[in-house]
């Protein structure tokens, strides 16, 4: 398990942007088993995390113009629980950091695994992402 001192800052990029941690397993089943929309990123220690995932999320959510009913997530690593429990959701897809999923109506609807992160600017992500909730989102 990553330390807090190392963890918390990196939490607080999605946090301050409105998204909700899940920290346990009921919070992921309730959460996923809304109707509606629900974006949900598996955070992570990582370079890529940093460099692309984050603020290509943060810039997809600031910049659509559809966007999901509801932001969350869950930090590897940290929130083992809960990550855990997304990951069941999340199949057939293997574990995958960082992560980001989209649910519609409790059914996994898109997902971006880390090696469709890794080594692409943020803008790439982010319009990729407003594809999406342009499909899926209200």
């Amino acid at each position: 398990m990553y330390p807090a001192e190392i963890v918390l800052p990196m939490k607080a990029e999605l946090i301050d942007e409105g998204f909700n941690e899940l920290l346990s397993a009921i919070d992921v089943d309730t959460t996923l088993n809304m109707d509606g929309t629900t974006l949900v990123v598996i955070n992570s220690v990582c370079g890529c995390a940093a460099g692309t995932c984050r603020p290509g999320v943060v810039m997809a959510v600031q910049n659509a113009l559809k966007r999901p009913d509801r932001l969350a997530t869950s930090f590897a690593g940290f929130d083992i629980e809960a990550v855990n429990k997304v990951r069941e959701h999340m199949l057939p897809y293997p574990p995958s950091s960082p992560a980001i999923a989209l649910f519609k109506d409790g059914a996994l609807v898109s997902m971006v695994e880390r090696h469709q992160i890794e080594g692409r600017p943020a803008q790439v992500i982010a319009q990729h992402l407003i594809s999406v909730f342009n499909e899926h989102c209200n």
